[in-house]
Formats: C-alpha cells, structure tokens, sequence
C-alpha cells in the first residue's frame, strides 16, 4: 500500500499518471473521510476513477457511483465437473445467445417466463413505493431484464482448480440505471452551478445530505441496484436452463455469489458514518464471498474478504483498462484475439478485438496487489464465452 497523499492511499503497483492525478483530485473534495482508497485495478473514469472507494461525509457524487449502478456478478458451482460436459460447446454458447439478449440496447421481445415476471413485480412494486416511473427513464426497462448488454460484460461457463463447472456472468441495471444517472450527474452539476460551488473537475459536481435532491437521488439508485441484481439473477436463471438442456441434467446450484461492484451503501469507518461509493470495486469485509473477474480468455477468482480497514473493507473488481477500446482496436487484431482465446468456445468476430486480454492489466499483477484484501479461494478458467457486440 502507498499513501499518494494524505487523503489518497493506493493498493496499485501499476498506476498510470493521468490516473493518479485524477485520484488525487477526488481525494481532495472536502467531505471525503478519511480517504480514497485506490485499488490495485484503478484506470481513468469519468470524474471518478474507476477502481476507487470514495467515503463521503454529507454529500454524495454521483459520477463517483457511475452510470452502469449496481454492475457487479453472479456466479453459481454446479455439481458438475469437465468430464460430465458434451464435446459440443458451440451449441450450448449459440443457445445461450438465443436465450439472453445481447449488446447495447437490446431487449426482449416478450416477458414469457414466470421468473420474469415474479421479478418484474417486485420491482414495480419497489418503484411505486418510491414514487419512481422507470419508463420515463427507459421505455422498454421491463423488456431489458434479463439482458446482457455490450462492452466486458459476459456470460462464461467456467472450471476451477478442481474441474469443477462454475457459470459465472457479469452486468448491470441496464439502460434504466443508465439513465437514471445520468439524470443526477445532470442535477449534481446544475446544483453546483446555481450555488457557486467550485470544482476541480463538473463530474465531481455532488449532491448535499438531507437536500430533496439527495434524497431522490439514493431512492433512484438503490431500485435500480436492486435491478441489477435481479437482472443478473434472470440471466443466470436462462443460462442454468440451457445447461440443464445441454447436458440433460437438472443443474444443482452448490455454491452462489451475486455481489455489485458500482454501487453506494451508508457504512461506518474509522468512526463515522459515510456514503460509501465503490467504483469498480467490491466489498471485502472479513469472511464475505466475492468475485473479480480477469478479462476474457484469461482466469477469474472467486475470493473472500480480509477486512482490511485501510482499504475501507474493499477490494479489486478485476483487471482494469490499459488501452482505450479505440487504441486497442488500432494495436491488435483479431488474429491476437484468436491466439488469446485458444480453447475457448467464442464468436469470433472483430468486435471484440478491444475486450482482447492485452488491452486489460494483467489480473495476476492485480491478484498479488489485492493479496492483502482478500484470499483467494478458487480460480476459474473459461471453456465458453458469450458476449454482446
């Protein structure tokens, strides 16, 4: 661990510049306490960096939240091992890009299955409580439960150390919390605006505790957290049934994890009360499960916490950027990506060449950074990959 700044304490052997200068500026807002922790994957963010635990006292960012709330992971064990997996994985990743709707903006075209529409209850039910309309923020949210979405969110099936089968998947609120965001960020910076507030960088703009605006805010985010995690819950619900139909095996679900990864919660440290914003980190309190995943085609962990409290009892989300998609697109090709992948059931297409393993931190660095955050007790290698252009 290296204290950058009396605010600012980073786990990151491996910090680019431009990401250090922009910690240090979110480390420097006044109402942080005690400080920013920087994790060992932290790469440049909008306003915030992504890879940082940002403690606010009375105010909230939020930017420092992000746009894709409540992104974060499932992963389920099954009683499965390799040998019990048909030779054919094609057919299970093509059935599964069928069952789940893939990319930006897409969506289903039916709510037909009842652990759809239990889920979407609960959710209407939570929005009305709030007195939240979803639609006035995405017309189509209910028919984007239980979807993917594009960029480094996947759906693999993967084995351990053990060759044991573990499905394993990642994503967010989808268009609904997008917006949802957006709508705040929007409202933080006008607030700030209005009432003279200088800062070092507009999406840093926040929003004051025990103001209508704050409020609003964390009723928002918290239905639209809770969404995504329902919508990783769908997701898996679909992937289990095409491997039940791959296998012709009822799925036993041994072991389940579903933990976000960009998200707010009211937590105590270092004896105070604070909004606590992981930005591309996950909760590592002693003993609780958690997941970080490499990129693809290379492994992922499923880890526990260690309760470090200089972290704020916080860990890693998983390798972090090294290239932009635009530079990673202009460096490799889809020949790299292909060498990368090597026994991994994939679509090869161009449109992943900027998800290739080499534009991501090598996540091995990373693991040993977090070594001191969590303990690692099982690492996933891929055997299919599924995701959205």
């Amino acid at each position: 661990m290296e204290r950058i700044s009396p605010t600012l304490l980073s786990w990151a052997s491996v910090l680019e510049e431009g990401t250090r200068a922009q910690a240090v500026t979110t480390a420097s807002m006044p109402f942080i306490h005690p400080h920013v922790a920087l994790m060992p994957d932290a790469h440049l963010g909008l306003g915030a960096t992504v890879g940082s635990v940002i403690p606010t006292k009375g105010a909230i960012i939020p930017a420092a939240v992000g746009v894709d709330i409540g992104c974060g992971m499932i992963a389920v064990r099954t009683q499965h091992s390799a040998d019990d997996l048909p030779a054919d994985r094609r057919r299970l990743r093509e059935a599964v890009e069928r069952a789940v709707p893939l990319s930006a903006g897409a969506r289903n075209d039916a709510v037909t299955r009842d652990h759809t529409r239990d889920r979407l209850a609960v959710l209407r039910r939570e929005a009305e409580g709030i007195g939240l309309d979803p639609a006035s923020y995405a017309k189509h949210w209910e028919l984007q439960l239980g979807t993917l979405g594009s960029g480094n969110h996947f759906i693999e099936v993967s084995l351990d150390e053990e060759d044991r089968v573990w499905l394993f998947l990642h994503s967010g609120s989808r268009g609904v919390g997008n917006k949802i965001a957006q709508k705040h960020v929007a409202v933080a910076r006008r607030r700030c605006e209005r009432e003279g507030v200088e800062l070092p960088d507009r999406d840093l703009a926040w929003l004051a505790e025990g103001t209508p605006a704050f409020d609003a805010y964390i009723r928002e985010m918290q239905w639209a957290q809770h969404y995504a995690l329902l919508n990783r819950e769908e997701m898996m619900d679909r992937l289990v049934t095409e491997v039940e139909r791959w296998t012709g095996v009822p799925v036993q679900r041994v072991e389940e994890i579903n933990c976000h990864h960009n998200y707010t919660e009211p937590e105590h440290h270092f004896g105070e009360d604070v909004w606590l914003s992981r930005k591309g980190a996950i909760n590592a309190e002693a003993g609780r499960p958690g997941l970080i995943p490499g990129s693809m085609g290379t492994a992922s962990y499923v880890v526990v916490g260690r309760g470090d409290p200089d972290s704020l009892r916080s860990a890693p989300h998983g390798a972090g950027r090294n290239y932009s998609r635009t530079r990673a697109r202009k460096t490799f090709t889809r020949d790299d990506l292909r060498t990368a992948m090597a026994g991994i059931e994939y679509r090869d297409t161009d449109a992943f060449i900027d998800e290739i393993p080499a534009a991501y931190k090598d996540i091995d660095v990373v693991m040993a950074d977090a070594a001191d955050l969590v303990e690692v007790r099982h690492t996933l290698r891929q055997v299919v990959n599924v995701k959205g252009d």
